[in-house]
């Protein structure tokens, strides 16, 4: 349609330079999932995620990204994602979202995990299985994208899951709409969206050579949201908690690559019928 913005699409070598900074952002993940006990605090973390990044040679692509203070993302209980790190101390049984993004050469990743501090045992079963169904939407997404013809084929795979999950879980679950999953390449928000939810818009062909953050935030209740005083953190309505989930995915001529998962994405696939097409 006239008027709306290019896509970016990427060479092999391209998202080869991709999947470096997927590399760090993952290993920047795990370190701060790991040393998010009670009694560690959301800054804590953040300097956590931030020497990873600079001891693999790699810049932070939030600090300073239209203001934003800090590395990465840390969002708690009713926060649904952008929350500001601070002096806040975690508690076993606070659900935590860690938003993080990195660059290399110029080229930047970004993916989002969710959990709960103290694992399983200090978890209400009810955000245990919040997690479980962001990120199988996630998943469900990511599949959709080596087999479907538009970024409709995303989207409405993300919210037939959560769908899914609803019943499954009987819980009430709120997909927000008011952010989005988004390309990404030598920019860390580009064309095109990438929507969580059902709607009549087909979205953008799917290409090779397209590069698309995926990104479910579900909520425990409604989907509606709003910016806090911080003017970064934003909140439920509702008050209920949320979950964000969140890979940079790589369509190539052969399928798609999960740039930002470890093994490429291969074991959680492979249980959907998708295989993994590496560079």
């Amino acid at each position: 349609m006239f008027g709306r913005e290019k896509i970016e699409y990427k060479t092999p070598e391209q998202v080869a330079c991709m999947r470096r900074a997927g590399l760090v952002v993952a290993a920047a993940l795990d370190a701060v999932r790991t040393a998010a006990v009670s009694g560690s605090t959301t800054s804590g973390l953040d300097a956590v995620a931030a020497d990873v990044i600079a001891d693999a040679g790699a810049t932070a692509s939030f600090l300073g990204y239209e203001g934003f203070p800090a590395t990465v993302c840390i969002s708690v209980n009713d926060a649904v994602i952008h929350g500001i790190p601070g002096d806040r101390a975690l508690v076993d049984g606070d659900l935590v979202s860690v938003d993080c993004g990195a660059i290399v050469d110029g080229w930047h990743a970004d993916a989002a995990l969710s959990f709960v501090v103290g694992g399983d045992a200090a978890a209400d079963p009810a955000d245990l299985a919040l997690v479980r169904a962001t990120e199988d939407a996630l998943w469900a997404g990511v599949a959709a994208l080596a087999s479907g013809d538009r970024l409709s084929a995303v989207a409405n795979a993300v919210d037939d899951s959560i769908t899914e999950a609803a019943e499954r879980d009987g819980a009430r679950y709120g997909i927000v709409e008011d952010y989005v999953g988004h390309g990404i390449g030598t920019s860390m928000h580009q064309a095109p969206d990438v929507l969580n939810y059902r709607t009549r818009e087909r979205g953008a062909k799917i290409r090779p050579g397209m590069c698309l953050a995926v990104e479910p935030m579900i909520t425990r209740g409604d989907q509606l949201t709003h910016v806090c005083e911080d003017d970064w953190t934003v909140v439920t309505s509702d008050g209920s908690r949320a979950a964000h989930s969140e890979h940079t995915v790589a369509v190539l001529d052969g399928g798609v690559w999960v740039l930002t998962a470890p093994d490429g994405g291969a074991e959680r696939l492979a249980a959907l019928g998708v295989r993994i097409a590496p560079v």
